[in-house]
C-alpha cells in the first residue's frame, strides 16, 4: 500500500518500444507469481511469471503510476519518474487484512486505498458465510446487520440504514426488485454464484445516486465474462435445521476472441427449527395471549428457489463487450403473514403452488417471485487525447412477485427497470486521473391487489458525476461531485375526504379521486477525502460527504395495510389531523434528505498483525422515518379500504386485517454515529485470530431514538490451517438493545457460537473441500432487534451443514 517512487537503471526491451519491466518479490526475496501489474486508471495490465517477472507495454497510455497486487499481500502504487523503459524491483509485504479491489467504483481500489470505508467478501470466506438470503450472508460484516424477516427474507442494514437508502446492485446495476419497499420482500440476487460481494459503508451517492445515501451492496459475478480464462466453482450442502438441500455451479471458458459463462443454483428447504415457541409476548404493550404455534417450528418458513445465468463476450484487442440473461425463481412462505380466509380470488396457474408441496402449509400465504434480467457490459480502452477508457453498463429487469393464498393470487408486485450507465475514464492531467459518469434510469413499480399499500408509480432519473484522484507523495486525494434529476409520478387513489362543518355533529365523508402532482427533485452530492501513508504499513483516511436523497415512491404515497410488517403505512404526503375523529389530509410539502457525513479511519495493513478502526458521524436533515403514532387503522379515516380498478387497486377479494398500528413517514433531523473495528493476528504458522465489533447510535435531534437501531456487538474467530485440514471456531455476542423509539420494546442480548471442520482433496476440478459446519451450537433463543418479526420469529436453532465445495 505504501506509495514508492522508483527510478532505476534504464534497459532496452526487445519486445516493446516503450514499456516497463521488473520483478515482484516478498520480504524474504522470494518471487511472487501471478501478481497483477496494471497502469492505474486503465485496462493495461499483465501478470508475473513463476520467477515474479513481468513486462508491461505502456506505449498506448500516459503511464505515471503502476498498481501492483497479489493475494495475501498489501497493494503497492509505484510512481514512474523516468521517461523511458525502467527495470523495477518491487517488494510486497504480507498482510492479515484481506485486500481485494472494489469494482463498484469507476476507479477501482481496495479497502486500504479508499478514503471511504469499504469491505469485500470473496473466495472461501464468502462460501463459508453464504446463506439463503443476502442479509443473513452479510450480517457478520463490520457495520452491516440484517433486517431478518424470518429466514425467508432479509436485507442488509448498513450503519443503521436500509430500505431505499441502501442500494443493492448486481455488477453495478440496481437489482430492481421490491426489497427496498418492505422487509418482507426478498432481495432478488443470489450469493451462491457470486464471485465477491462489495460493501460501501456510508454515502455512496457519487457512484450510484441518491438511493445510495446510506451505502451500497454490490454483488459481483462473472455472468458477462471479461476474459476467456478457464475458471469455475461448485458447491453442494445439506442443512439440518430445515432439511435444506442446496447446490450451485459456475463455469467460464472460451477462445481467443470469445468467452462464455454459465452458472446455476438450486435450494429447497422445509420449515425452520427454532429454540422454543415461535411467538413471545411483546412485553407490556401486548394484552392478548399469542396464537398457538408448533413448538420448535417456525411455521410458513419453507422456501425453494432456483436460477441460472447465461452470458457471452466478444473479446477485443482493447477490451470486451458482452451480454447476459438471467432467470431467478423463488417460492417461499411468509412467516407471521395470515388472513381470515374466504377469498374468491383468481387461482394462480403455477405448478409450484402450496397444495403441491408438503413443506408448505395448505393455508399458508406464499410469495412467488420471478425475475428476468438482461445485462450488457462493455469495457474498452481508448486512444484519445482526453479519454483512456469507456465503460458501459445497460440493464433491463422484469420483476414480479405474487402473494398466494390457497393457490389464489392476492397482491401482485411488479418492477420493470431500464438503466444505462457510462463511465468516461479521463486521461491523466497534471497528476489527476478520474472519470465522468452519466446515468439514466426508468423504473415502473406497481402493487395491485388487496394489500397494495402504495399506488403504481413511475420514477425517472438522470445524473452526471465527476470523480478525481491524485497521488502527491504519501497523500492520495479523492474528490467527487454529482447532480441528478428525479421525477416521480403516481396513479390516483380513492380517498375519503371529510367535509368539516361548524355544527357539533361533525362533517360528512365524501369519496373522491385523489390525483397526485408530478414531483421533481434535484439532489446533489459532493465529497472530498484523503488517504495518508504516514508510516510503513500504516495509513489514515478522512472522508467528508455532503449528499442529498430524493424520497422513494413508497415513502411518499403509501396509504394502506402492509400486512407483511403488521402495520398500516401512511406516506409523507399525508398529514395527521388530530381530533376526536383523527384523519389525514393531503400534504404536498416534502423535501430531499440532506446528509453530512464524516469518516475517520486508521489502519495497519501489513505484517502478522493487521487492524482497521473507523469512526463516523452522519447528520441527516429532513430524514424520512416511520413513526408509530399510537393509533390503529380502525381509528382513522381518509381512505377507502375497498379500492377498485379506478384507483389502480383491483380488490377482488376481501380480508379482515383487524386493527393495525399506524406508522407514518415523517421528516425529522437525525444524527447517527458509531465505531467499527476489525483485528487480525497470525498467532503462528497454523493459527490466526480475527476479532471485530461495531456500535451505532441513531437519534432524533429533538430527542428520542430512531426505531429498530442495531445493538452493539462483538465477535471473533480462531482459525486453523495445516496442509489439507482447516478448522475454525467463532462467537458473536449481541448486547441488549434498550435505546428504543416511542412505543418500541427493548430486546435481550444473545450469543451465537459456530464451528467448522474441513478437509481438502486434490482433483481435476481443483481442491475439493469437504466440510462440516455447526451454527448456533448452544441452540440459543435469539431475537433480532432490527426485525419487524422479532416477537414472532427468532433466529433458527442449532444447525449442522455437511457439504463439499471447490474452486478451480
Amino acid at each position: 500500500m505504501k506509495h514508492t517512487t522508483i527510478a532505476l537503471a534504464l534497459m532496452a526491451l526487445s519486445n516493446v518500444t516503450y514499456g516497463v519491466s521488473g520483478q515482484i518479490t516478498d520480504t524474504a526475496g522470494q518471487p511472487i507469481s501471478d501478481a497483477s501489474v496494471s497502469v492505474a486508471g486503465s485496462r493495461v495490465q499483465t501478470k508475473t511469471d513463476a520467477d515474479g517477472r513481468f513486462t508491461l507495454n505502456t506505449a498506448d497510455s500516459n503511464a505515471t503510476n503502476l498498481h501492483i497486487k497479489a493475494p495475501g499481500f498489501s497493494h503497492e502504487t509505484v510512481r514512474l519518474d523516468a521517461t523511458g523503459s525502467e527495470l523495477l524491483r518491487v517488494t510486497l509485504h504480507r498482510t492479515m487484512i484481506e485486500q481485494i479491489d472494489v469494482t463498484a467504483t469507476p476507479l477501482h481500489a481496495s479497502a486500504m486505498e479508499s478514503a471511504q470505508p469499504v469491505s469485500v467478501l470473496a473466495g472461501d470466506n464468502l462460501r463459508r458465510k453464504q446463506s439463503s438470503t443476502l442479509g443473513e450472508t452479510l450480517k457478520d460484516a463490520v457495520g452491516v446487520h440484517s433486517s431478518y424477516f424470518g429466514p425467508v427474507a432479509s436485507s442488509p442494514i448498513v450503519r443503521g440504514l436500509n430500505g431505499p437508502r441502501v442500494l443493492i446492485a448486481q455488477n453495478g446495476l440496481d437489482v430492481s426488485d421490491a426489497s427496498r419497499v418492505g422487509p418482507d420482500h426478498v432481495v432478488a440476487t443470489e450469493a451462491m454464484t457470486a464471485e465477491q460481494i462489495e460493501i460501501l459503508r456510508g454515502p455512496a451517492t457519487l457512484f450510484y445516486g441518491s438511493g445510495a445515501i446510506g451505502g451500497v451492496i454490490n454483488v459481483v459475478d462473472d455472468r458477462v465474462p471479461s476474459s476467456s480464462e478457464r475458471r469455475g466453482a461448485f458447491a453442494a450442502a445439506y442443512n439440518s435445521v430445515n432439511e435444506e438441500n442446496e447446490t450451485s455451479f459456475t463455469y467460464t471458458d472460451g477462445t481467443e476472441r470469445f468467452a462464455f459463462h454459465v452458472d446455476g443454483f438450486s435450494r429447497n428447504g422445509d420449515n425452520y427449527e427454532i429454540p422454543g415457541p415461535a411467538e413471545q409476548m411483546a412485553d407490556a404493550d401486548q394484552d392478548e395471549e399469542p396464537e398457538e404455534h408448533s413448538e420448535g417450528i417456525l411455521e410458513n418458513s419453507a422456501s425453494e428457489s432456483q436460477g441460472f445465468n447465461l452470458g457471452g463476450s466478444w473479446l477485443l484487442d482493447n477490451g470486451y463487450i458482452g451480454l447476459s440473461y438471467g432467470r431467478l425463481e423463488r417460492l417461499n412462505g411468509i412467516p407471521g403473514h395470515s388472513h381470515d380466509h374466504g377469498h374468491a380470488g383468481e387461482h394462480h396457474d403455477d405448478a409450484r403452488v402450496a397444495d403441491e408441496h408438503d413443506e408448505f402449509e395448505e393455508a399458508s400465504v406464499l410469495s412467488d417471485l420471478k425475475q428476468d434480467r438482461w445485462q450488457l457490459i462493455s469495457e474498452l480502452q481508448l486512444e484519445s487525447a482526453w479519454l483512456n477508457g469507456l465503460n458501459t453498463r445497460i440493464g433491463y429487469t422484469d420483476y414480479e412477485h405474487v402473494e398466494l393464498e390457497n393457490g389464489a393470487s392476492g397482491t401482485v408486485f411488479t418492477n420493470e427497470t431500464l438503466q444505462v450507465r457510462t463511465d468516461l475514464l479521463l486521461e491523466e492531467i497534471a497528476g489527476w486521473r478520474g472519470a465522468v459518469s452519466l446515468e439514466g434510469k426508468k423504473t415502473d413499480f406497481a402493487a395491485v391487489g388487496e394489500e397494495a399499500f402504495t399506488p403504481p408509480s413511475r420514477t425517472d432519473s438522470f445524473a452526471i458525476g465527476l470523480l478525481q484522484e491524485k497521488q502527491t507523495g504519501d497523500l492520495l486525494w479523492q474528490l467527487g461531485a454529482r447532480i441528478e434529476k428525479v421525477t416521480i409520478n403516481a396513479d390516483p387513489i380513492a380517498w375519503e375526504e371529510e367535509e368539516h362543518e361548524a355544527s357539533e355533529e361533525g362533517g360528512e365523508h365524501q369519496e373522491e379521486l385523489l390525483v397526485f402532482k408530478e414531483l421533481d427533485f434535484t439532489p446533489y452530492s459532493a465529497s472530498a477525502g484523503v488517504v495518508w501513508d504516514f508510516a510503513a504499513a500504516y495509513n489514515a483516511g478522512v472522508s467528508v460527504t455532503h449528499a442529498q436523497r430524493a424520497p422513494s415512491s413508497a415513502e411518499l404515497f403509501s396509504f394502506g395495510p402492509h400486512i407483511g410488517t403488521g402495520s398500516f403505512e401512511v406516506g409523507a404526503l399525508f398529514r395527521l389531523h388530530e381530533s376526536d375523529d383523527p384523519h389525514f389530509h393531503y400534504n404536498g410539502d416534502v423535501n430531499e434528505e440532506v446528509s453530512n457525513n464524516i469518516d475517520l479511519s486508521l489502519r495497519k495493513h501489513a505484517g502478522d498483525i493487521g487492524w482497521a478502526i473507523n469512526l463516523f458521524y452522519n447528520q441527516i436533515d429532513n430524514s424520512y422515518y416511520e413513526r408509530n403514532i399510537g393509533l390503529d387503522s380502525e381509528a382513522i379515516t381518509g381512505h377507502d379500504h375497498e379500492e377498485g380498478e379506478e384507483a389502480g387497486h383491483e380488490g377482488e377479494h376481501e380480508h379482515d386485517h383487524g386493527a393495525l398500528p399506524v406508522y407514518v413517514f415523517e421528516q425529522a433531523d437525525t444524527v447517527l454515529y458509531g465505531l467499527e473495528a476489525q483485528f487480525a493476528w497470525r498467532l503462528s504458522e497454523h493459527f490466526t485470530l480475527d476479532l471485530w465489533g461495531d456500535s451505532i447510535r441513531a437519534k432524533l435531534r429533538d430527542g428520542g431514538n430512531l426505531p429498530r437501531t442495531p445493538p452493539v456487538r462483538i465477535g471473533g474467530r480462531l482459525n486453523y490451517a495445516n496442509k489439507a485440514w482447516q478448522a475454525g471456531f467463532g462467537m458473536a455476542h449481541y448486547f441488549d438493545q434498550k435505546d428504543t423509539a416511542e412505543l418500541e420494546t427493548s430486546t435481550d442480548g444473545y450469543s451465537l457460537l459456530e464451528a467448522e471442520l474441513g478437509y481438502a482433496l486434490p482433483s481435476s476440478f481443483g481442491d475439493m473441500t469437504f466440510f462440516l459446519k455447526g451454527s448456533n451450537l448452544t441452540d440459543e433463543e435469539a431475537r433480532v432487534h432490527t426485525s419487524f418479526l422479532k416477537d414472532r420469529a427468532p433466529l433458527p436453532g442449532r444447525n449442522f451443514s455437511l457439504g463439499v465445495r471447490s474452486m478451480f
